[in-house]
């Protein structure tokens, strides 16, 4: 396995047990995956439903069908959605949990519909996304390149052949950039906490509460 793939798996294993230190589930604590992964590249993937001890109180929420997913994972209900409105009432569950998908799901104005939809549908969440100011882009593995305006750091990426990451795939934040979209989503109680790596801070965790 890479070195990258362990520090995937070394910092969602962090996280993970920031997320039981700090929101404290229950047995009976229902809690909603926003960005379940239909094919895992990594053990680490859909680390949530790996891991926790009660699955039968997870609704995993994504894009794609769950066919391969529901087989892993029978407990855990599994709902396909079109990327917009979450498809549950309001303050449909205790605990939001988002891993790395705030970066993917469009341009500023979606990420802070992103989390109003979260705040509308959880009591509690506990969001993550990579750090815009880490010096190495953990996607493409690109060292720097990442600071330049987003439209010419996509036309470097789609000239290496990794156009996949380009456009509306990924949209980075900073921990300022984060907290504007927080405040714009109308989130006023929330924690930030820094995730570091040799000194540098990884990614980022907003905590609702």
């Amino acid at each position: 396995m890479s070195l990258a793939y362990n520090i995937s798996a070394f910092n969602r294993r962090r996280k993970y047990r920031k997320f039981l230190d700090l929101l404290r589930p229950q047995a009976r604590t229902t809690i909603l995956d926003v960005g379940f992964t239909e094919i895992e590249y990594s053990a680490s993937d859909n680390f949530l439903e790996k891991n926790y001890p009660w699955p039968d109180k997870i609704t995993a929420l994504g894009l794609n069908e769950a066919k391969e997913f529901s087989k892993r994972y029978p407990q855990v209900k599994a709902v396909a959605y079109d990327g917009r409105r979450f498809p549950f009432p309001d303050r449909s569950f205790d605990i939001v949990w988002s891993n790395a998908v705030l970066e993917h799901v469009g341009s500023r104005e979606d990420q802070i519909f992103f989390l109003q939809e979260i705040k509308r549908v959880g009591r509690q969440a506990f969001i993550t996304t990579p750090n815009r100011m880490f010096p190495i882009e953990i996607h493409t593995r690109t060292p720097l390149l990442h600071f330049l305006p987003k439209r010419l750091f996509d036309a470097y990426l789609k000239l290496v052949g990794k156009g996949w990451a380009a456009g509306d795939y990924m949209n980075l934040l900073s921990r300022r950039e984060l907290e504007r979209c927080l405040q714009a989503a109308g989130i006023k109680n929330y924690r930030i906490i820094k995730n570091r790596l040799l000194g540098f801070v990884l990614d980022l965790v907003a905590v609702i509460i």
